[in-house]
């Protein structure tokens, strides 16, 4: 692993800052979704606040195409991460909503910012941070004009996907893969496999078998290093496209300006080598919004993945940044024209293409375009702990979790190169990994902080102390800004002791969110897993099937049997009653359920034929009715399975106050 400490030249300032511009308790640089959940939390654990954000928007990749959220398990995300879905859900008309379209949620973080009387700065970039035996005294920021801020605050949090503020308060971090020797993982480093990849065969060479006509745009002249290998490359970087069918909001796709039709030629090449694909969603996962539009994400061997072009874009300097980014939005937009419009394109394919349009109610101030490139990964900090693969699949699981992740391992490919297999050359795609099977786990608070003699005053939730491998499972949109929520109550109570955010204690964080998920006050719900307060009776076995919530649910084959989910009600009132029902092969066609509360036994089914499961989940939260209940542990929800033509499952219950 190769270390790397920021040493920047501030360059491009224009004119002398003022001793102090502004200042707050809690500083948070970059409004990504995570940027407005910190900055959110400050104001209501009532202390001052200001959030900056380099661009003219809220919410990241979370307003910016992103909308099939990428979930893993959705017992991992709580308080403020989940509250941002239940507020889509009120949108939409459902208790969470986890497939949404991109203006819809920056209405929901612009709310946000409303509600908590957030102040905002867009359009300000950082060019320096000034500390002072380890602790950032103030940041310098350039607006639009050039003209430089100075703003002061006592605890700072980097929101931002690129880890600036951090690097430029001169913590350590690091950029690219680590040698799997060096955590003793297996899925880190350089690695070959199977996933999104181009089949055998394939010639990389502009004239087929002449290795003198140079490689087809796109593949590295590079060896393949060794498996396991170390290296600064970084995954591969996309836009997650929002399009549209409807013809009424449709804006065509044209050629763009600098389009150049041989970016594509390998993908040409696999075409013809890939007969039988003859459809667009064998090229791109297309994942329909609601409304009429997609949230498109890379799929298969040559997709909206450009791999290889953005090795230096996690250390670039702004100029540097903004050509790398124009560069991925002319690859995709001509991917976009040539799928419409390319004779090597089957017709049908050009044909179903043409369906697509950019939406004209999305991203308006860009031509329908999104603002945000997916930077999947670029720094992350080296802090005071490491989460590794070992954390991931709960080798080593950490005493001191303030969030939880629950996704697979997840890289995308590193790079394109040419290969020898049988004695021919053929490109190969390398780093796509995909490993999973793990339930969720906690993530350390001391990855979200900096070594202690580096800056005691930083928290860090987005590019967080992890490596490539364990960051590839960490860095979803939801654990972000449930991550985001925990560092602010770490940096109220760093505030409020006056010590060093590594000396913050952990378990009141979990504490907090527990007791005042929403940091509001507000009453929060009463949530039973089956792990929890249950009194089962019957044969039933813990199973693990994907979309369960938690770690496992309780399953019944024999038609015979119940489980009583107890919960413990601190306030007798009337709560609306949620069962969670994870879809199953061969489960039954009803499940049948009992709510005994202070009106006494009510019974009901859930048909299985009735619950749409939608985004990357296979159970939903099904609303049974509200309920009064009183007071202490007198009332249950019951799952029984008696005469069940199938499996019943007995996973969670909610129950969310009125």
């Amino acid at each position: 692993m190769r270390r790397f400490v920021a040493a920047f030249l501030c360059l491009g300032i224009t004119a002398q800052a003022n001793a102090q511009d502004h200042k707050a308790d809690i500083i948070v640089y970059g409004g990504s979704s995570a940027g407005v959940i910190a900055a959110y939390t400050a104001k209501m654990q009532g202390k001052s606040v200001l959030l900056i954000e380099p661009g003219k928007h809220l919410g990241g990749l979370s307003s910016g195409g992103l909308g099939y959220t990428d979930i893993g398990n959705k017992y991992a995300v709580r308080g403020l991460g989940l509250d941002f879905y239940r507020r889509l859900g009120k949108v939409y008309g459902k208790l969470e909503q986890w497939i949404f379209e991109p203006h819809t949620a920056e209405a929901v973080f612009n709310d946000y910012i409303k509600r908590g009387k957030v102040p905002v700065w867009y359009g300000h970039r950082i060019l320096k941070a000034d500390k002072v035996n380890g602790t950032i005294k103030s940041i310098t920021v350039e607006d639009a004009s050039g003209a430089n801020k100075v703003i002061a605050g006592k605890v700072f949090i980097d929101c931002t996907y690129e880890g600036d503020l951090m690097a430029r308060a001169g913590v350590s971090y690091t950029v690219g893969r680590e040698a799997n020797s060096e955590y003793g993982e297996t899925f880190n480093g350089v690695q070959l496999m199977d996933g999104h990849q181009i089949p055998d065969h394939v010639d990389p060479y502009k004239v087929l078998g002449d290795s003198t006509s140079g490689l087809l745009w796109g593949i590295s002249p590079e060896p393949l290093a060794a498996t396991g290998s170390g290296d600064k490359k970084v995954q591969a970087y996309n836009y997650r496209i929002c399009l549209t069918t409807d013809p009424a909001n449709r804006i065509p796709i044209t050629q763009p300006a600098n389009y150049d039709a041989s970016r594509y030629d390998l993908l040409a090449r696999l075409i013809v080598a890939q007969p039988k694909r003859r459809n667009i969603n064998d090229y791109f996962i297309i994942s329909g919004m609601p409304n009429k539009k997609t949230d498109i994400n890379n799929r298969n061997g040559f997709s909206t993945d450009m791999i290889g072009m953005n090795y230096d874009y996690p250390e670039a300097d702004y100029a540097k940044r903004a050509e790398i980014i124009k560069a991925h939005e002319d690859y995709t937009k001509g991917l976009l024209y040539f799928f419409t419009s390319d004779e090597r394109v089957p017709e049908s394919m050009r044909k179903d293409m043409s369906r697509f349009g950019y939406p004209k109610d999305e991203y308006t101030d860009n031509g329908g375009w999104s603002p945000q490139l997916y930077i999947r990964e670029a720094r992350r900090m080296r802090g005071a702990y490491v989460m590794k693969q070992d954390n991931c699949v709960g080798k080593e699981p950490v005493t001191d979790g303030v969030g939880m992740a629950a996704y697979t391992m997840d890289s995308h490919n590193t790079q394109r190169i040419v290969i020898t297999k049988n004695g021919k050359k053929m490109v190969k795609n390398e780093g796509n990994v995909e490993e999973g099977g793990f339930p969720p786990y906690p993530i350390s608070y001391r990855s979200l902080v900096p070594q202690q003699q580096e800056c005691s005053n930083l928290l860090v939730p987005v590019c967080l102390s992890a490596t490539h491998i364990a960051y590839g499972s960490i860095r979803m949109e939801p654990v972000f800004m449930c991550l985001a929520q925990a560092s602010t109550l770490a940096a109220c109570q760093s505030i409020d002791r006056k010590i060093p955010v590594q000396q913050v204690d952990a378990a009141a964080i979990r504490r907090s969110i527990e007791q005042n998920p929403l940091s509001d006050g507000s009453r929060a719900d009463i949530f039973i897993d089956n792990k929890d307060n249950v009194k089962v009776s019957g044969d039933w076995t813990s199973a693990h099937p994907y979309g369960a919530y938690g770690p496992d649910i309780l399953l019944n084959t024999t038609g015979k049997g119940s489980v009583k989910f107890i919960p413990n009600v601190p306030k007798a009132g009337d709560y609306k009653v949620f069962i969670y029902y994870p879809k199953m092969d061969k489960s039954a066609s009803m499940t049948n359920y009992i709510v005994n509360g202070k009106a006494g036994l009510k019974k009901g089914a859930i048909d299985r034929s009735a619950v749409r499961v939608e985004g990357q989940t296979s159970g939903e939260w099904v609303e049974v009715g509200a309920f009064a209940f009183a007071k202490g542990q007198s009332n249950y929800i019951e799952i029984t399975a008696d005469g069940a033509d199938g499996g019943v499952a007995a996973d969670a219950v909610l129950m969310v106050p009125k």
